[in-house]
């Protein structure tokens, strides 16, 4: 596929250009011409993504269960390979792929999908915690390491979920690529436990997460899971994206909460992934120079 990039549109350091830069919708423009910012046409119309009430019933009984569920097969209105594309080219360029959230095209997956999150969360928000990879088996990346998202805070004492994360990988998602792995909750002694910090499972619970561009899963924010290590005869980046919900009627997890539905403007969309920059230091290195882009952005926001 030929590059969607601009070719003269990108700068050769993009992280040294100044914020006014980067806070600009037509800098985005010209770096993926083929996405869309800021225009609400792109999410008008929209068909929700609507089970069955016996199918939604199964994905009640799974995400009890096993603490997960995986769909395939969707039909998405959005360009998923000019999608990932553009997460390679932020990688390059320097950026964090979190910035692929400026685009329209990485939030409609989250609005179709919202008679799902209704039924295992009834009424509920997006939470300001999201995410994006390129996992690239050439640098021997490795996904995200093991963890539960929030823990057993994150369920009722029926076990069933306060909040739910949904992952969507944009490539084709194998163990040499660094597809997810999960510990299904029949399988792990200390989930849903005061003591889920400590790992007791057997590691022939662990369970590969293989997946094409597309496919959907969801698990609730108490499940270990993990991004696997790369290797070199991995292939083509396994490119990704993350979002987490919770139910509204219990206290935020994280603020501000976002309502479902909302077509969000590019200066908040770029407040909001500045704030993800800088509450993910822990998970990667995140480089001095886009830290202090993303300090100046949220300040200005303050």
């Amino acid at each position: 596929m030929s590059s969607i990039l601009n070719p003269v549109g990108v700068p050769s350091s993009v992280v040294a250009a100044p914020v006014r830069d980067l806070g600009t919708a037509d800098f985005w423009r010209a770096f993926a011409p083929g996405l869309h910012v800021g225009d609400a046409r792109s999410v008008q119309a929209l068909e929700a993504i609507t089970p069955a009430a016996a199918d939604m019933a199964a994905i009640r009984a799974l995400v009890l269960e096993e603490g997960y569920f995986h769909a395939s097969n969707i039909a998405w209105p959005m360009d998923i390979a000019v999608m990932a594309e553009t997460v390679r080219a932020l990688d390059r360029a320097g950026l964090p792929p979190v910035f692929a959230f400026i685009y329209d095209e990485f939030w409609i997956p989250f609005y179709r999908l919202q008679p799902i999150y209704a039924g295992l969360l009834g009424e509920y928000a997006m939470l300001p915690d999201f995410w994006v990879w390129n996992v690239d088996p050439a640098r021997g990346d490795s996904g995200w390491r093991p963890h539960r998202d929030k823990g057993q805070m994150a369920l009722f004492p029926d076990g069933s979920p306060k909040s739910m994360t949904t992952w969507m990988p944009l490539s084709k998602a194998t163990p040499l690529n660094g597809c997810m792995y999960i510990v299904p909750a029949t399988q792990d002694p200390t989930y849903n436990t005061p003591q889920d910090k400590e790992w007791k499972f057997d590691h022939a619970a662990i369970r590969a997460l293989p997946a094409e561009a597309g496919d959907v899963f969801m698990w609730n924010q108490a499940v270990l899971h993990w991004g696997s290590r790369t290797s070199p005869r991995g292939g083509a980046s396994r490119v990704s994206m993350a979002f987490e919900f919770q139910r509204a009627d219990v206290a935020p997890f994280n603020e501000p909460l976002l309502a479902p539905l909302a077509f969000h403007p590019f200066g908040f969309r770029l407040r909001l992934i500045a704030k993800q920059v800088l509450q993910y230091r822990h998970m990667y290195k995140v480089d001095p120079a886009i830290e202090r882009i993303a300090l100046q952005v949220v300040g200005a926001a303050g």
